[in-house]
């Protein structure tokens, strides 16, 4: 099959919850604020700022990229994250967003007071806490007197696999499934997912997205041989969260059928990396 072909198939199979179309959609400050209403709960919520694939910077650790960061009408600062493998632990990963972009957004000599709420919501694939619910929502306790503790840090946690007919969770329906649209209730994010995934134009721009990447890949393997022995920590944040990227690539395009000679081209993996990739 041309790589064409395997590009507008794979294209055509991606929806919300997958990097690639989530980060295009989020360059939509108003899908963005579609979701968090209804993940919120807060039909007032404005948001005036999105920025997808937004870096963070930690000068003596780890960077981050951020799938979304938002900026609400009251100052609070969202990130927003989708994730489809339960590979990880993504509670720490959650803490750590947070403090990078807390660390990120925190102005010199401003005192602790003024430092912006930070909110994070995990929309994952899985149920990361096994509890039957579609939203989970974390809060600070005091152990020994029940008291909930407010420091201006939200995080929520919400998944695709528990449908019970609330309204996260028919939201959450059009992030997985492939037909699965809602004009009335969620207008933007099923204009803009069946733009990309049905449209001439939304095809044009899955497929430059996939090149893209494409580019991306050889220009990082490129630094890799570059930065060996000099400036590696500057770039280590970089090259992992790459590396990450291509992996999580390479278990969505195995899980949609794709030959493993194609995707070992495309992300730069052998092929025997890829057929012990776990979908």
């Amino acid at each position: 099959m041309p790589a064409k072909k395997n590009f507008e198939k794979y294209a055509k199979l991606l929806n919300p919850i997958d990097d690639l179309m989530f980060c295009k959609m989020a360059e939509h400050k108003e899908f963005c604020e579609e979701i968090l209403r209804v993940i919120l709960e807060d039909e007032g919520l404005t948001v005036i700022e999105a920025i997808p694939q937004w870096q963070g910077k930690n000068l003596t650790g780890r960077s981050v990229v951020l799938d979304a960061k938002c900026v609400t009408g009251d100052g609070c600062q969202i990130n927003i994250e989708v994730q489809k493998a339960d590979d990880d632990n993504h509670l720490k990963r959650a803490r750590y967003n947070a403090a990078v972009l807390t660390t990120n957004i925190s102005e010199t000599g401003k005192r602790f007071e003024f430092i912006p709420d930070v909110c994070i919501v995990f929309i994952s694939k899985f149920d990361i806490f096994d509890g039957g619910l579609p939203l989970y929502h974390i809060d600070k306790v005091v152990r020994e007197t029940g008291q909930v503790i407010e420091d201006g840090l939200t995080e929520i946690f919400v998944n695709t696999v528990n449908n019970d007919g609330s309204k996260p969770a028919r939201l959450m329906k059009l992030f997985t499934d492939n037909d699965a649209y809602s004009s009335d209730e969620f207008p933007i994010t099923s204009e803009l997912k069946s733009r990309l995934k049905s449209s001439e134009g939304g095809s044009r721009t899955m497929n430059e997205i996939l090149e893209k990447l494409i580019s991306d890949e050889k220009r990082e393997s490129e630094l890799r041989g570059e930065e060996r022995g000099e400036k590696r920590g500057r770039k280590e944040g970089k090259i992992e969260g790459a590396n990450e990227e291509k992996l999580r690539i390479a278990k969505d395009m195995k899980a949609s059928g794709l030959a493993f000679d194609f995707i070992a081209r495309f992300t730069g993996l052998t092929e025997d990396a890829v057929a012990t990739l776990q979908n």
